[in-house]
C-alpha cells in the first residue's frame, strides 16, 4: 500500500484554510451591487391572514423591495413540493399539502415567512421586516401530536383529514407476526419518546441570489448538501424553467446533517428579488431565526411489543410510530419514518417476523426531515431500549439476551424480516470486543465505589446497524482528468459539509496514480462544473462516489497506458507498466518512461489518442459504480455514567465504541466522523429538545439560552476501535460508510446506562433528554413511592 492508500492516517488538507480563517462560506461571498434581505415571520402558531401591511416597511430608509405571496403568485411561481410520498396501508397514496414560499391565506407555525424585505444593508432589512404588520385572526393551535389527534382538534390540511393524519403506512408480514406472537411465552412492551431536535449547524443557513438579464440565468449560492437537487426542484417545481437556466454553487458548508439537502423558502426568495431588482441579494439567518425556521428532526411517539420464547429468543416484533411531520410535509418528511427507518427496526437480531406501522401527524410546528441517520437512530433507540426491558423482565443479563439473538456470522448473508440483506460481520464478536475494552466485568467494583461516595453508577450498551451507500441501483458518477502540468482534477457530485471529502478523494487518487497529494484538486458543489450529482446523505459519499472514483482512476490508467504505448512505440497497452509509487509509465526492457503529466500532454495529440478516448483531447475518465445493495456498517457502544442524586446531573465517565465500517480509508477521518456523530447522539440523550408551548403553540426553545447543546465539558474521552475483518461484500472498495454511525449507536447506549444507574431505585424507563431536572424528578418520585 502506498503513502496515501487505504488505512493511512492523512491529515485533512482542507483544514489549513479552515483554521486560518480563509474558508469561503456563503456569508463570505460578496457580489458587486449586493443588497440584503430579511424575512418577516409570523408571530402566531395558527391563524387566518386578514392583512399584510407593508407600506411602513417599504417607506423606511434603504428599503428596495418588499415581497409577499401576491408577488410570487403574479410571477407564476409554483410551491415547494413534497419530494417523496408514500402509500397508506389501505393502498391510498398520501395527499401532498401545498407549502407556499410565503404564507398566503393563513399561517401554520410561529416563524413561517410572510414577507421578504430587501434593503441596502442587512440592518435596514431587519428593521424594515419588523415594521411589516401581519394581521392574523388567531385559530386554535395543535403544538404536539396528542393535541393534533384529539377529538375536535382543528384539521390543518384537508389532505390530512380526518384527525391530522397524513398517512398510515405499514410494512412487514402481519399474519406471520401475529402467528409468532400467538406462540410466544412472553411479550414485553415499551412506550417511548424520541425528542424533537434542531440541527443548530455551526454555520447558520444563508443564500445569495443573482440574475443575469443577458442570458436569463439564475445563480444561487448557498450552503447545501446537494446543489443538483436544489437546481432540479427550483427549475421543475418552482420556476417551471429548464434546468440550464439555473446555476447552484455550494461553497464551504459549516455542517449539514441531512436537513441541508432540501429547498427552503429563502432559496426561492433571493432569486425572485435578484431578478426584480437587477442586483444580487443576500440573506443570512440569525441564530434565533434558525431555531424558528430551520427544519427540525426526530419527534416520534412509539409503542413497541417484542414476543419471546421461554428461553428469551425473539420471535416477533410490532412497532407503532406516530411521527410529527410539522405544519407541512417536507421533501423527505414522509420518507424518514417509513421507508428510511422502518425496515431497520429489527436491527442486528434474528427476529423471524415483524411489522412496522407509521402514521404521519400534522401539527403547528416547523416541518421535520432527515437528520443524521434519518430514521435509523429512531429505530436503534427503540429496539435497544426494548431489548434492555426484555432482559430485565426475563432475568437474563443484557449481554446474554443479545448474544442469544444476534445474527451469527455463519448466517450471513441474512435477509431480515423487513427486507434488508446483511452481507458481512460478526455482531456478537464486536459486542464482546467492546465489552472487554470497556472492562464490563470490572463494573460492579466501580459501582460500589460510586455508591460509597453517595452516587449512582450505571453501564449500558447498544448494538446498532444502519443501511448506507445509497441502496439498490444508486450511483454517483466521478470524473478524473489530468492536465499537462500534472494537476489532477476530480469532479464529483457529492458535497462536503465538514467530512473531509477533499482529503479522502485525493488520497484515493494519489495512491492509484502515484502523484503528490498536493497536485490533486477536488471539484464539488457547482452545477456548471459538475454535470450531475446526487449530493451527500446517507453515508454514501465514499461507498458510492468513492467506488465510482476508483473505477474512473482504473479507466484513466488504462487509457494512459494506451497513450504511452503509442508514444513509447510499444506493441500495445499491455506492454506498458505503470508504477503507482512514482506515477511513471515504462516500456519494459528499455529505459524509456513517461510521467503521468507527459502522458496527459501526449493525449492531446490525436495521433497518440486511442479511439475509445473522448473526443476533444485530454486524459480523462468518467465512471459510475451502480450499487446492487445497501452497505451495513454496524457496531457496539458501551457507556458508563455516574449520577449525582442530589442534582440529577449525569456525567459520562467512560465511553467505548467498536465499529465495523469495512475497509477503512483514513483512520483520522473515520474517528472524527464517529466521535462527531456520537456527540450528537449524546446531546440528544442528555440535553437537546425543541419545545413548543402546548397552549399558544409558541416556540419556547428559541435561543441557545433555552435550547441546550452538549458542551466540551460534557464530552468524554472516547475509546474508539475500527475492526476491518469483515469488508463489505457488495462494494468494490469493501467500505460500509461512517457518517451517521456514531449518532445511531450513542443515544440508546447512554439512556441504557442512565436507566441502569437508576434501576436500584426501581426506575425502569426514562425518556430523552435525561436532563438534570428530569433525572432528579425521577429519583424523587421513586423515593417518595418507597417511603413508608
Amino acid at each position: 500500500m502506498g503513502r496515501f492508500g487505504a488505512g493511512q492516517a492523512i491529515r485533512r488538507t482542507e483544514d489549513r484554510r479552515f483554521l486560518t480563517g480563509t474558508g469561503r462560506y456563503t456569508d463570505d461571498i460578496t457580489l458587486p451591487g449586493m443588497a440584503f434581505a430579511a424575512a418577516a415571520r409570523s408571530p402566531h402558531a395558527h391563524g387566518a391572514i386578514t392583512a399584510v401591511d407593508i407600506e411602513a416597511a417599504r417607506a423606511m430608509p434603504g428599503v428596495l423591495a418588499v415581497l409577499t405571496a401576491a408577488d410570487l403568485d403574479a410571477a407564476g411561481l409554483g410551491e415547494i413540493p413534497v419530494g417523496m410520498a408514500v402509500k397508506s396501508r389501505d393502498g391510498r397514496r398520501m395527499g401532498t399539502p401545498p407549502r407556499p414560499t410565503l404564507a398566503r391565506d393563513r399561517v401554520l407555525y410561529p416563524g413561517e415567512p410572510v414577507a421578504f424585505v430587501v434593503a441596502e444593508t442587512a440592518h435596514a432589512a431587519r428593521d424594515a421586516a419588523e415594521a411589516v404588520l401581519i394581521d392574523v385572526e388567531p385559530l386554535a393551535a395543535v403544538a404536539d401530536m396528542p393535541a393534533a389527534l384529539a377529538e375536535g382538534a382543528p384539521v390543518l390540511h384537508p389532505e390530512a383529514a380526518p384527525g391530522n393524519v397524513l398517512f398510515d403506512w405499514q410494512m412487514g408480514d402481519t399474519e406471520a407476526t401475529a402467528a409468532q406472537f400467538a406462540r410466544a411465552a412472553r411479550v414485553v412492551s415499551l412506550d417511548l419518546v424520541n425528542n424533537r431536535l434542531s440541527p443548530t449547524f455551526m454555520e447558520p443557513r444563508g443564500a445569495i441570489g443573482a440574475f443575469d438579464d443577458a442570458d436569463g440565468r439564475y445563480t444561487l449560492y448557498t450552503g447545501s448538501q446537494g446543489s443538483h437537487n436544489l437546481r432540479a426542484v427550483l427549475a421543475k417545481s418552482v420556476f417551471r424553467l429548464p434546468e440550464d437556466r439555473f446555476r447552484v454553487v455550494c461553497p464551504d458548508v459549516g455542517g449539514g446533517f441531512g436537513t441541508r439537502l432540501f429547498l427552503m423558502s429563502e432559496h426561492v426568495l433571493v432569486l425572485v428579488a435578484a431578478r426584480q431588482l437587477g442586483r444580487p441579494v443576500k440573506w443570512i439567518a440569525e441564530r434565533a431565526e434558525g431555531f424558528a425556521s430551520d427544519l427540525h428532526a426526530r419527534d416520534h411517539l412509539t409503542h413497541a411489543e417484542l414476543a419471546m420464547d421461554a428461553d428469551g429468543r425473539f420471535l416477533g416484533l410490532r412497532v407503532d410510530i406516530r411521527a410529527n411531520l410539522g405544519a407541512f410535509c417536507s421533501q423527505f418528511g414522509a420518507f424518514i419514518p417509513t421507508m428510511a427507518g422502518g425496515a431497520m427496526y429489527v436491527g442486528l437480531y434474528d427476529i423471524p417476523a415483524a411489522t412496522v406501522r407509521s402514521r404521519g401527524i400534522m401539527t403547528n410546528t416547523v416541518a421535520t426531515d432527515a437528520y443524521r441517520g434519518a430514521g435509523r437512530p429512531e429505530a436503534a433507540y427503540l429496539l435497544e431500549r426494548l431489548v434492555d426491558v426484555a432482559a430485565a423482565e426475563t432475568g437474563l443479563s443484557r449481554d446474554e439476551i443479545r448474544r442469544r439473538n444476534l445474527i451469527g456470522p455463519d448466517a450471513l448473508p441474512h435477509t431480515t424480516a423487513l427486507g434488508h440483506v446483511y452481507d458481512s460481520g460478526d455482531f456478537a464478536g464486536l459486542m464482546a470486543r467492546a465489552m472487554a475494552r470497556a472492562d464490563w466485568t470490572g463494573f460492579p467494583a466501580r459501582r460500589a465505589e460510586s455508591e460509597a461516595a453517595g452516587r449512582l453508577r450505571g453501564i449500558g450498551l447498544s448494538c446498532y446497524v444502519e443501511a448506507c451507500g445509497g441502496g439498490r441501483n444508486f450511483s454517483e458518477p466521478a470524473t478524473v482528468g489530468v492536465d499537462p502540468d500534472g494537476t489532477v482534477t476530480v469532479v464529483i457530485g457529492t458535497q462536503s459539509t465538514g467530512q473531509g471529502h477533499e482529503t479522502a478523494y485525493a488520497q484515493m487518487v494519489a495512491d492509484a496514480l502515484g502523484v503528490p497529494l498536493e497536485s490533486i484538486r477536488v471539484r464539488q458543489g457547482d452545477t456548471d462544473e459538475v454535470p450531475e450529482g446526487k449530493g451527500t446523505g446517507g453515508s454514501r459519499s465514499i461507498p458510492a462516489g468513492g467506488a465510482s472514483l476508483a473505477a474512473a482512476t482504473d479507466t484513466l490508467i488504462a487509457r494512459a497506458r494506451a497513450v504511452a504505448a503509442r508514444v513509447l512505440e510499444a506493441e500495445g497497452p499491455d506492454a506498458i507498466e505503470h508504477d503507482p509509487e512514482t506515477g511513471l509509465f515504462r516500456r519494459p526492457g528499455t529505459n524509456r518512461t513517461l510521467h503521468l503529466a507527459e502522458v496527459a500532454a501526449a493525449a492531446r495529440d490525436p495521433a497518440h489518442r486511442p479511439e475509445d478516448m473522448p473526443a476533444g483531447g485530454g486524459l480523462t475518465a468518467t465512471e459510475s459504480f451502480v450499487a446492487s445493495q445497501f452497505t451495513y456498517p454496524n457496531g457496539c457502544h458501551v457507556c458508563e455514567v455516574e449520577i449525582d442524586p442530589d442534582t440529577g446531573q449525569t456525567a459520562i465517565l467512560r465511553y467505548t465504541i467498536v465499529d465495523d465500517m469495512g475497509v477503512v480509508l483514513n483512520p483520522l477521518l473515520l474517528e472524527g466522523q464517529i466521535i462527531g456523530g456520537a456527540v450528537q447522539g449524546l446531546s440528544q440523550a442528555l440535553c437537546e429538545q425543541v419545545i413548543y408551548d402546548p397552549d399558544s403553540g409558541q416556540l419556547v426553545t428559541g435561543t441557545l439560552q433555552d435550547y441546550a447543546l452538549a458542551r466540551a465539558r460534557d464530552i468524554p474521552d472516547f475509546a474508539f476501535e475500527a475492526v476491518e475483518d469483515y469488508p463489505c461484500r457488495t462494494n468494490p472498495l469493501g467500505v460500509k460508510g461512517a457518517g451517521e454511525a456514531g449518532a445511531i449507536g450513542a443515544a440508546p447506549a447512554i439512556m441504557n446506562a442512565v436507566v441502569d444507574a437508576l434501576s436500584p431505585l426501581g426506575v425502569t424507563h426514562l425518556d430523552m433528554p435525561a436532563t438534570p431536572f428530569r433525572v432528579w424528578r425521577a429519583i424523587q418520585d421513586r423515593r417518595k413511592a418507597a417511603a413508608p
